[in-house]
């Protein structure tokens, strides 16, 4: 009886979910127009690129904004509104060449029409993020920034000579100048609209606003005027709309996704994990017909991380202190089979090094790592003066709830080593706080990539970068390391400096201040009715080039 009376609470609740998509809203897209449509479960808190923070804003506002430059799918910067760029010599002033047939949309603000971008939009637009008054979370992004009388080294040239200089060279910079907090602005729209902007946002992208009724559906026109063209000169984009909902249920998303009603679904939640994948990472046949899979290398590092800095008291009292016993927990546990059946093959296991799979230049099969290797954990494990875990005080990992299953799994195979490792499960706020202010001794963590570079991960273990004030949470320090940090950072060459960083992983693994579990994986889901659709490592949402079956 029960089970009938759920199973019809959950047809009512998916037939309601069906007419809230189906509802008139303000703006009806004609049935013969291509449109895109994907749900955003997440939520979109801003279309002002200054709070791009979260996966679901951006998403939203790389398809409203352009920047100076943009990434290909191989995380390469290309020309956008800049159309060329030089460094001088000293790696220090980037001088950006603007294109002169960039426009912002057509809006009321202009009276109606439109205006042409000028190098002075991105003195305001880059000035505004850095802006204390705003408190954006892209400000961090210009620290490296020249900064006299107060005023940061943005400067037009002319209308079409925007430049920019830095404190000292920073060889990732331009990867900086990629994200979605560096789009052009008009300054007459958010001085206009004040915190309005957020939602009816004036950009220069392919695509432009046209309604949002927040929290049940965002949509976006074809910009007739874009600038970029294919390699045939046809103007992009190629689809006419963009139609983003809002179901929180993810369950309820994945049902409209196989209904046909979505697109695209990213990623895949444990509740229908089993349903859509094998062990192997291989779409389920049911669906191989009429659902394409793109997997990809995703800029995520999945870690345990260590606090070693011996100053503290909780390091003092545990046993992670010593470098074998950090080195026997990396050589402990059986990384393929946890990726094969509890991440049905989603993720590659972490056998070499912290740096990802998907940064340009870095060489892995340079990398030392840890595989499972039971017999030489047990050897360290002596060697530390504890055979056969004899002696050996508890280890407590704190993780959250999301990763206990993980944690259970290595936690067995550490056990039967000899190890006696408990598992604290903290809620997610409370572990990222007592990792900054340095209270927990062994904890989960994962790293996504803020841009497509190996200093990008590298830095997590250069010691000025202590947390609270830096993302060294493990408080690692060596001064080796930290020399080649800075020399890295004095490299112009992408080839040179590649190899410095990977003698920099090779030195983090051999002190072993993290115990490594993954190389996270994109997965990306389209009806066969999309094409053109790309990945990319940094998951960005990239909509211009994508074609779509007009509607029969």
């Amino acid at each position: 009886m029960l089970q009938n009376q759920r199973s019809f609470l959950i047809l009512v609740f998916i037939l309601l979910v069906s007419s809230l998509l189906s509802c008139k809203s303000k703006y009806e897209i004609p049935k013969d127009k291509t449109v895109f449509r994907y749900n955003e479960s997440a939520g979109i808190s801003s279309l002002d690129p200054a709070f791009a923070r979260n996966q679901a804003n951006i998403w939203a506002v790389n398809q409203l904004f352009n920047g100076l430059v943009q990434f290909d799918d191989q995380l390469q910067p290309q020309p956008c509104i800049a159309r060329s760029w030089e460094i001088s010599p000293d790696g220090k002033t980037y001088t950006f060449h603007l294109r002169n047939d960039v426009f912002f949309h057509e809006n009321e603000i202009f009276e109606g029409k439109t205006r042409k971008v000028v190098a002075q939009d991105f003195v305001y637009s880059l000035n505004r993020i850095v802006d204390p008054k705003l408190a954006s979370p892209g400000a961090w992004i210009f620290y490296q920034v020249e900064v006299k009388d107060g005023k940061h080294a943005f400067a037009a040239l002319d209308d079409s000579t925007f430049q920019i200089r830095l404190k000292s060279p920073f060889p990732p910079f331009l990867g900086l100048l990629s994200m979605a907090y560096c789009v052009v602005v008009p300054h007459e729209a958010v001085e206009k609209l004040g915190d309005a902007f957020r939602k009816q946002p004036v950009g220069t992208g392919p695509f432009q606003f046209k309604m949002w009724k927040e929290g049940i559906k965002l949509v976006l026109i074809k910009n007739e005027h874009y600038f970029e063209t294919d390699s045939s000169g046809n103007r992009l984009p190629y689809l006419d709309a963009v139609a983003i909902n809002f179901l929180v249920d993810k369950q309820a998303a994945f049902l409209e996704f196989v209904k046909g009603n979505l697109d695209f679904m990213s990623g895949i939640d444990a509740s229908y994990k089993d349903e859509m994948l094998t062990y192997d990472g291989k779409l389920s046949p049911k669906y191989s017909g009429r659902i394409h899979l793109q997997k990809a290398p995703y800029l995520n590092t999945e870690y345990l991380g260590i606090q070693v800095d011996s100053t503290l008291d909780l390091v003092k009292k545990s046993p992670l202190r010593m470098k074998k016993i950090r080195q026997a927990l990396n050589y402990g546990f059986d990384r393929q089979k946890m990726m094969r059946y509890l991440r049905n093959s989603i993720g590659i296991p972490a056998t070499k090094g912290f740096v990802p799979y998907g940064i340009p230049y870095f060489d892995h099969r340079k990398i030392s790592g840890y595989d499972y290797h039971p017999e030489k954990a047990k050897q360290l494990l002596a060697e530390a003066g504890f055979p056969g875990g004899k002696g050996l005080p508890p280890i407590t990992l704190t993780t959250n709830a999301s990763y206990v299953d993980l944690c259970k799994y290595i936690q067995s195979q550490w056990n039967e080593l000899g190890f006696d490792v408990k598992i604290d499960i903290t809620p997610p706020a409370t572990l990222r706080q007592q990792m900054a202010q340095s209270q927990v001794m062994f904890f989960r963590g994962s790293w996504i990539a803020d841009y497509p570079d190996a200093e990008n991960y590298l830095a997590i273990f250069y010691s000025p970068n202590f947390c609270p004030q830096g993302p060294n949470y493990t408080h690692f320090s060596n001064l080796a390391f930290d020399r080649l940090f800075q020399k890295a950072n004095n490299e112009p060459n992408d080839s040179i400096r590649a190899g410095i960083y990977e003698e920099m992983d090779n030195l983090v693994m051999q002190e072993a201040p993290v115990v490594v579990l993954y190389y996270d994986q994109l997965l990306r889901f389209t009806q066969k009715t999309v094409h053109n659709f790309s990945s990319n490592p940094l998951n960005l949402l990239n909509l211009k080039q994508v074609k779509k079956d007009i509607p029969g």
